[in-house]
């Protein structure tokens, strides 16, 4: 094992990356509830949502870890969920079996790019500056989740973003994950993000933050398997109504531009906590976790757990210590367990990870001093991906921002030539998709 993972080589150990794998599953197990009460609002059962979204995690979070070798895991992501349940199903009437063929053609898509290496040829073409501001973008938005889930940032119709409820429950366990966090890594605890977690989820029962299952074990429902290969209520075949409808397809485009950039930043994200970027912002070994996230999509159309995709909290286990593809699987199993055990995981509340992703988003600010915040060209298009992944809730919508912007400024200060032809195709795509959104 410690041949295959190269823990030795990579300066960790067993012990380090299951904790690793822990504390990302806990930072991550939300999804165990959120997804499919999401999904619900399409026509899913919830159970079957339960199982499609755990059994979808744990299948491609092991893959990413033995293909990849790199502390990523994988689940169902979020913003794709809700389009599928509130836009193709409700809005547009589509049935759920319709919705998730599109998700699965928009994963095979992105996989065929993959292979033609034109995702990767993309990810080479961007700036230093742009890589850091993804970098720098991604901690300020993976901090901003973490105190919104624990209600200390809360939305404002004057102010829209204000301070939560201070005597709110989830207010002082989200407080309280974050003063842990800071106080055990200070101490150099080992585990010290895990620990935070724990005790804050702990402390969150007499307080009605953390709730008391009333069951331990679920049945699981396969009813969203194949969901594609279903009959939808138009009578027909999911994927030949996904197939044959142009409003479906550009819908296809739009959703697989999101995954595309999301998985892009997500990556960079993980690789700066997992030591795995380059000085120059490239993630080493990035072609397997692009392989193995693209079929993921697809998986999760196929599954009918909606598009699943490589999760941002996995830098959580990075910074916890994980550093291979052992951390990847711990964190798989353990969805794996939570198929049949639901009730008890998802008693775990969002509020208690508040403390690791805001750690995690502390970690993340070093790249700032990497930038040349003098020059406008390298500058502002990263100060527009830096405030666009968090401001728009988005790390696609925040990196188009910044593209777009790059290739403005580059004409305007007559340095055009600075501008890689792939640079110029990926402003392109994002303009269109801003117009289709």
């Amino acid at each position: 094992m410690d041949t295959f993972f190269k823990i030795s080589e990579r300066g960790t150990s067993s012990a380090t990356e299951v904790r690793a794998g822990l504390t990302t599953f806990l930072a991550m197990a939300y999804i165990i509830v959120v997804n499919p009460s999401i999904l619900s609002a399409a026509g899913i059962p919830s159970a079957a949502a339960v199982t499609a979204t755990c059994i979808g995690a744990a299948v491609m979070t092991i893959a990413m870890g033995v293909f990849s070798n790199r502390p990523l895991a994988c689940a169902s992501g979020m913003g794709i969920n809700s389009i599928v349940a509130f836009t193709l199903c409700g809005s547009m009437g589509y049935g759920w079996q319709t919705a998730m063929a599109v998700i699965l053609i928009e994963g095979v898509a992105i996989l065929i790019l993959v292979l033609c290496g034109l995702r990767e040829a993309i990810m080479d073409a961007i700036p230093v500056s742009l890589r850091h501001g993804i970098s720098i973008g991604l901690g300020l938005f993976i901090a901003m989740i973490g105190l919104k889930d624990a209600g200390i940032i809360v939305a404002n119709e004057s102010t829209m973003v204000a301070l939560g409820d201070v005597q709110s429950g989830a207010f002082i366990v989200g407080i309280i994950s974050i003063a842990l966090s800071v106080i055990l890594y200070s101490m150099k605890v080992k585990g010290a993000l895990l620990w935070g977690i724990v005790v804050a989820a702990i402390v969150g029962i007499p307080l009605g933050v953390t709730p008391v299952p009333t069951a331990i074990v679920a049945p699981l429902d396969f009813t969203t398997f194949a969901a594609p290969l279903q009959t939808a209520p138009s009578g027909v075949m999911g994927l030949v109504e996904a197939f044959t409808t142009p409003a479906l397809l550009l819908f296809a485009f739009s959703l697989m531009m999101s995954d595309f950039f999301d998985t892009m930043g997500t990556a960079m994200a993980v690789a700066k906590q997992g030591e795995f970027l380059t000085e120059d912002g490239k993630v080493e070994d990035i072609r397997p976790i692009l392989i193995v996230d693209s079929i993921a999509a697809a998986v999760g159309g196929f599954f009918g757990a909606s598009s699943i995709t490589t999760f941002v909290e996995s830098s959580s286990g990075a910074a916890d210590g994980g550093r291979t593809g052992l951390t990847s699987i711990v964190a798989g199993v353990l969805f794996l367990i939570a198929a049949f055990l639901s009730p008890l995981i998802s008693c775990i509340p969002s509020a208690a990870t508040c403390g690791a992703l805001v750690f995690v988003g502390f970690l993340m600010m070093t790249d700032v001093v990497d930038v040349d915040w003098t020059d406008i060209l390298e500058g502002f298009p990263t100060f527009m991906i830096v405030a666009g992944i968090p401001f728009t809730y988005s790390i696609s919508n925040g990196i188009g921002l910044g593209f777009i912007t790059y290739v403005i400024v580059a004409i305007v200060t007559g340095k055009v030539k600075e501008i890689r032809p792939l640079m110029w195709v990926a402003a392109a795509a994002f303009l269109l998709y801003f117009l289709l959104v």
